[in-house]
C-alpha cells in the first residue's frame, strides 16, 4: 500500500477500526510543585479508566464515523468496569480476562503547574500478557484499519501477538499503524529491535522524544529531522509535539507541519493517545494525513483540559 492511498484505501472498504492494546486503571494524583520526599504531598486523587490502546479507541469513537473495536487483556478485578466504560465511549470491547494477573495500574503524578506535566509509575499487570492465543484472524472481519499500541512491544507474549496480527493484516491488505508509547521502555527494548518489530507498519505516530530516540538524534534535535529520518523505515510518520503541533513525513522528507490548537492544560495524561485517536478517525473518514493530523491536534487540546486520558462521555 502506498502512503498516498492510506486514507482512501480504508474508506473504500468502509470498515471498522480495530485497536489492539493496553487497558489500564489510572490513579491520577494532581499536586502542585515538587513532591515532598519522606512526608506528605497534598493532591487531588481520582481513579479513572485508561491505557494507551483503550484511550486511542475511545478518542477514535469520539471522533465519530467508523465503528471502533478494542482487543485487550484485563484482570477479573476490574473487567466489568472497564467493559462498561469502553462501551459507554462507543467502543466495542473484546476483553480477555486473565486468570492470574490483575488489571494493569498506572499512577499518574501530575504537576498542576503551567505545563501540567506528568510522571507515570506503571504496573502493566494483565495488559502485557496478551498473547497469540488471544488473536483470531476473524478479528479482522469487517476491519479497514488495525492500530497497535506500542506498549505491546514491551513483553515477549505481546510481541508475539504483534507479529501474528501484523502478518494477518498484511495477508488481508489491512493497513496498520503503531504508536511507540514510551521513550523509557523503548530505551530498554533497544532501537534496532524496535525498528525490526515495526517492520511492515504503514503509519508510525511517535512523540518527538520517541522519534529522536528511534533515529539516534539528540534530545534537542528538530522533530522534522527525526520525522524525515524515520520515514525511510516506515511509509508515513506523524511526529506529535504537544503544544508545537505535529510534523508529517514520508519517503525521507517532511511534507507538512500542522499547528497545535491552543489549550489550557490541566492534565497531559493521554494527550498523545487522543491525537492518535482523532487522527485515525479522520483518516478512516477519508481525510488526507495533514487534515487528519489537524483533527488529532484538536483532540489533544481537548484531552489536556480534562483529568484522565478519555474523552467526555457522549450525551
Amino acid at each position: 500500500m502506498t502512503t498516498d492511498a492510506l486514507g482512501t484505501a480504508a474508506v473504500g472498504r468502509g470498515g471498522a477500526l480495530l485497536v489492539v492494546g493496553d487497558v489500564i486503571t489510572d490513579v491520577v494524583a494532581r499536586h502542585r510543585g515538587p513532591l515532598a520526599a519522606g512526608t506528605d504531598t497534598a493532591a487531588a486523587i481520582r481513579t479513572v479508566p485508561g491505557g494507551a490502546g483503550a484511550n486511542v479507541a475511545c478518542w477514535a469513537a469520539h471522533g465519530g464515523g467508523a465503528e471502533v473495536r478494542l482487543l485487550g487483556r484485563v484482570g477479573a478485578d476490574a473487567a466489568v468496569w472497564h467493559e462498561r466504560e469502553l462501551a459507554e465511549c462507543g467502543v466495542r470491547p473484546r476483553l480477555v480476562v486473565d486468570p492470574e494477573a490483575p488489571t494493569g495500574t498506572v499512577i499518574c503524578l501530575v504537576d498542576t503547574g503551567e505545563g501540567a506535566e506528568r510522571t507515570l509509575i506503571t504496573d502493566s499487570g494483565a495488559s502485557l500478557r496478551l498473547e497469540p492465543d488471544d488473536w483470531s484472524d476473524a478479528l479482522l472481519d469487517g476491519v479497514a484499519w488495525l492500530h497497535l499500541s506500542g506498549y505491546l512491544l514491551f513483553s515477549e507474549p505481546s510481541r508475539a501477538l504483534v507479529a501474528v496480527a501484523l502478518a494477518s493484516a498484511r495477508a488481508r491488505g489491512v493497513p496498520v499503524s503503531l504508536d511507540p508509547a514510551s521513550a523509557g521502555f523503548l530505551r530498554e527494548l533497544g532501537v534496532d529491535r524496535c525498528l525490526s518489530l515495526v517492520e511492515g507498519v504503514d503509519v508510525l505516530l511517535p512523540s518527538r522524544d520517541e522519534a529522536c530516540l528511534l533515529t539516534g538524534l539528540p534530545d534537542a534535535a528538530d522533530a522534522a529531522d527525526a520525522a524525515a529520518k524515520l520515514s525511510r523505515h516506515v511509509p508515513l510518520v506523524v511526529v506529535k509535539q504537544g503544544a508545537m503541533g505535529a510534523v508529517i513525513a514520508r519517503s525521507g522528507s517532511v511534507y507538512a507541519h500542522v499547528p497545535a490548537v491552543a489549550a489550557t492544560p490541566r492534565d497531559t495524561t493521554g494527550a498523545g493517545d487522543a491525537f492518535t485517536g482523532g487522527f485515525l478517525a479522520a483518516l478512516l473518514a477519508g481525510a488526507a494525513p495533514e487534515v487528519a493530523a489537524a483533527d488529532g491536534c484538536l483532540a489533544g487540546a481537548l484531552a489536556v483540559e480534562r483529568v484522565g486520558g478519555r474523552p467526555p462521555m457522549p450525551d
